[in-house]
């Protein structure tokens, strides 16, 4: 009895303050990775959002909220390195990670060019796997970390004209899944969130036929706002929330219920 007691101490996350966790959102500085980066500066994080290429927008958005914004292209494994370490050196060691960096290039499959296939795989799939390699190492080292990625109501139920979209949302499923049984043993864990439809520039660019008929699917009669889906992911990425893994959070309104 005396060892597994020892055994259970040693599995025990090491106690921190929350003021002392990093958290770093991908995509953070617009939409739902700017809500969560937010939520989670509210709960008592240190937060550090990253971006792509809108440099305008990041400025605006640290300008807002207080939060440093850095820029890399996340299907670049070297950038994802390289900004990993610059978030490090400013803020400290990347314990908590959101992968919600994601874009879309919509087509029907047979007018869907290899490019949109390849770019939106590099981006949402790819993005994710550099991300999660680039501080794997290091919360496995101090045994701890939380990982929260971000899929879609579309990667579970599927959409016309979305193969590439949906196919990159579903496979962060199986790789989260997988993620989980390899961190569990160092107090690492891993989950997903599958938001909805949701109030972002993204939906908004939806023609307004096309927007009236996705609502109609959803039984709330309305978009999500992107708070709503950041309140699952503060949850997701808070201690306590420490024997939660592998789990698929969705938060869709009631639109597709697996």
């Amino acid at each position: 009895m005396v060892g597994a007691g020892r055994r259970q101490r040693d599995q025990q996350p090491a106690r921190r303050s929350l003021r002392m966790r990093v958290a770093l959102v991908t995509g953070g500085t617009a939409g739902i990775g700017a809500a969560a980066a937010e939520a989670l500066l509210a709960a008592g994080y240190r937060v550090a959002s990253n971006y792509g290429a809108n440099t305008q927008a990041a400025e605006a958005f640290t300008a807002r909220t207080g939060i440093p914004a850095f820029a890399w292209n996340v299907a670049d494994p070297a950038a994802c390195k390289a900004g990993v370490a610059r978030v490090e050196a400013a803020l400290g060691p990347i314990e908590v990670l959101i992968n919600n960096a994601g874009i879309t290039r919509d087509a029907m499959l047979h007018k869907m060019t290899f490019e949109q296939w390849r770019e939106v795989l590099d981006v949402n799939l790819g993005g994710c796997f550099n991300m999660c390699r680039a501080v794997i190492e290091g919360m496995r080292e101090r045994r701890f970390g939380r990982i929260v990625n971000m899929s879609s109501v579309n990667g579970l139920s599927g959409q016309a004209g979305q193969t590439n979209y949906a196919a990159t949302k579903a496979g962060l499923v199986g790789f989260t899944k997988s993620l989980a049984l390899e961190g569990a043993s160092r107090n690492i864990t891993a989950n997903v969130v599958a938001p909805g439809y949701t109030d972002t520039a993204m939906v908004g660019a939806v023609p307004p036929d096309a927007l009236a008929q996705i609502l109609k699917a959803v039984p709330m009669g309305r978009l999500a706002t992107p708070a709503e889906i950041a309140r699952g992911v503060v949850f997701l990425a808070a201690d306590e929330a420490g024997f939660i893994s592998g789990i698929t959070l969705s938060i869709n309104g009631g639109k597709y219920m697996p």
